[in-house]
C-alpha cells in the first residue's frame, strides 16, 4: 500500500512521501567563499537545513550563467525536487528546464518571469540603499560618491537610484559616479573601477560586486564605504560605515515549508513572487548583524544636518526614524514616492504616488545626480 501511495505521489509531482526528506538544490553563480552574494545564499541554505529536519540540500558553486541547464539536468537526475537558481542570468535556462521537467519546482532569485512550476523571489535592498545614501551624503566632503556596479539590469539600477536619492536628500548637489564592470564576481575589475573613481574625487563608496574588494581598495585611500550582502565591517573597521545585509534563510524557510505542506506545487507558482523588504526581516541595514551603523561614525552622522519638511534634523536621527518606520508592518515612507524626475527631467513618479512593484522591477531610468554611462536609459 505504501509503495502504491508513493507511486501516486510521484505521478502528482510530489516525489517525497510523508516522513521522507525533501531535497532542495541550489545553483550558485560565484564561489561560496566570495564573502558576498553567494556566501549569503549558502548561509541561507545552511540555516534552512538546520531549521527544517525534513530538508536535505546540496549545491553547485561558480556556475556560469550560460551553463546552468546542464547543472539543472544533473540535479533532476539526482532527485532534486526543488531547485533554487540564484542569479538573474539563469532566467532563460530555468524557464527552459521548467518545461522539460514539469513536476520539478523551481524558484529563481531576482527573476521577473514565472511559470506554473517557477516562482521568483528577492530580498530587496532598495530601502536600505536609501538609508545608506543618507549617510553617504552626509559623510562625503567632495560631494562625489563612487558606485561600482555589476550589470545594468533593473535590480542594480533600482538600488543605485535609491542610494542616489538618499545622497541627494542630504546634499542636493552631490553626484554618484557610476562605473559598470559587467561582472558579479571579479575582484580585479572591482579594484580597477574603485581606483578610477578615487582618481575622480570620490570619497565614499557603495557597490554591487560579490567581494569586499571595493571596501579594501577604498580604505587604503581613507575613503568611507558601505558593505554589501553580508557584514563587511571586519574588512575595514575604520572605514565601513554600514551596509546592506541579507537574510535569505527567511525566504528559503517560508518557501520550503509551503512546499512541504502542499501549498506550493508544480502547478500553482505562476503568481508566487517574494519581494521581501525590511518589514519582512529579509534584509537589514548594518555594518554588522544588529549594528546599523559603525559606532565610530555615529558622532559624525549625529552632527550632520539635513532639511526635512522645512526643519533641520540630524542625519543620524533621520536614518533611525525611517528605518524604524520601514521595519513596521505598515510603513508610511517609501524612497520611491513622487514627485521624482529622472536625470533628463522626465517625471517618472508623479506627486503623491508610490512606485508600483512592476515599476520597481522594470526600472531603467537614472535618478538626478547619477553620473556616467547608463545602458538602456530611456530617451
Amino acid at each position: 500500500m505504501r509503495r502504491i501511495l508513493g507511486l501516486v505521489l510521484l505521478a502528482l509531482g510530489l516525489a517525497w512521501a510523508q516522513g521522507d526528506k525533501l531535497k532542495a538544490c541550489f545553483i550558485y553563480v560565484g564561489p561560496i567563499g566570495d564573502a558576498g552574494w553567494t556566501y549569503a545564499h549558502d548561509l541561507g541554505r545552511k540555516k534552512a537545513e538546520a531549521a527544517l529536519p525534513w530538508l536535505e540540500t546540496r549545491y553547485v558553486e561558480s556556475v556560469p550563467e550560460a551553463q546552468a541547464l546542464p547543472v539543472i539536468d544533473r540535479f533532476v537526475r539526482e532527485g532534486c525536487q526543488v531547485i533554487f537558481a540564484t542569479s538573474f542570468g539563469y532566467m532563460e535556462a530555468v524557464l527552459e528546464a521548467a518545461k522539460k521537467y514539469p513536476n520539478v519546482i523551481f524558484a529563481h532569485a531576482t527573476g521577473i518571469k514565472r511559470a506554473p512550476n517557477v516562482a521568483t523571489y528577492m530580498a530587496d535592498f532598495y530601502q536600505v540603499y536609501y538609508l545608506n545614501g543618507l549617510a553617504a551624503g552626509a559623510l562625503s566632503k567632495t560631494g562625489k560618491v563612487g558606485y561600482v556596479a555589476a550589470f545594468p539590469i533593473p535590480e542594480v539600477k533600482r538600488h543605485i537610484n535609491a542610494f542616489t536619492l538618499g545622497v541627494r536628500a542630504v546634499n542636493p548637489k552631490a553626484q554618484v559616479l557610476v562605473r559598470w564592470i559587467n561582472a558579479w564576481y571579479d575582484p580585479a575589475k572591482a579594484r580597477e573601477a574603485t581606483e578610477a573613481l578615487l582618481s575622480q574625487g570620490a570619497d565614499v563608496f557603495a557597490f554591487t560586486e560579490d567581494t569586499p574588494t571595493v571596501i579594501q581598495t577604498a580604505a587604503k585611500k581613507g575613503a568611507y564605504s558601505f558593505g554589501h550582502y553580508t557584514p563587511m565591517l571586519k574588512f575595514a573597521p575604520n572605514h565601513v560605515v554600514s551596509g546592506q545585509i541579507v537574510h535569505w534563510d527567511v525566504i528559503y524557510i517560508d518557501f520550503l515549508k509551503r512546499v512541504k505542506e502542499g501549498v506550493y506545487t508544480a502547478k500553482n507558482l505562476e503568481n508566487v513572487d517574494y519581494f521581501w523588504l525590511l518589514q519582512h526581516k529579509a534584509v537589514e541595514m548594518g555594518a554588522d548583524y544588529g549594528v546599523p551603523i559603525n559606532p565610530k561614525h555615529v558622532p559624525l552622522l549625529q552632527k550632520a544636518q539635513m532639511t526635512v519638511g522645512g526643519k533641520k534634523v540630524s542625519v543620524y536621527d533621520r536614518i533611525m526614524a525611517l528605518m524604524k518606520d520601514m521595519q513596521s508592518p505598515k510603513p508610511t515612507f517609501d524612497p520611491f514616492t513622487g514627485p521624482i524626475q529622472d536625470r533628463k527631467g522626465v517625471v517618472r513618479i508623479p506627486a503623491g504616488k508610490k512606485a508600483t512593484l512592476q515599476e520597481l522591477l522594470s526600472m531603467e531610468w537614472a535618478a538626478p545626480g547619477v553620473v556616467g554611462d547608463w545602458p538602456g536609459e530611456p530617451k
